[in-house]
């Protein structure tokens, strides 16, 4: 399961907010909203989140493994 957790707090740490990647990234209002909900994004968003906020891909989402 990809969680985007890690998203929301570097967002935080670095005075970032949905409106931040809506306007400086170009990040449309659907795509936030499928970030809230948890839901599946494209490489391009995930690739536009790390310029935006200047971090690295862990920094954006963490995998952890179904529980079976």
């Amino acid at each position: 399961m990809i969680s985007y957790q890690r998203l929301w707090a570097t967002m935080e740490a670095r005075g970032a907010t949905t409106y931040t990647l809506q306007v400086k990234g170009g990040i449309s209002s659907s795509t936030v909203r499928r970030l809230k909900a948890g839901e599946s994004v494209s490489t391009n968003t995930l690739d536009a989140l790390c310029r935006i906020l200047d971090c690295g891909i862990a920094d954006v989402i963490e995998y952890t493994p179904d529980k079976m």
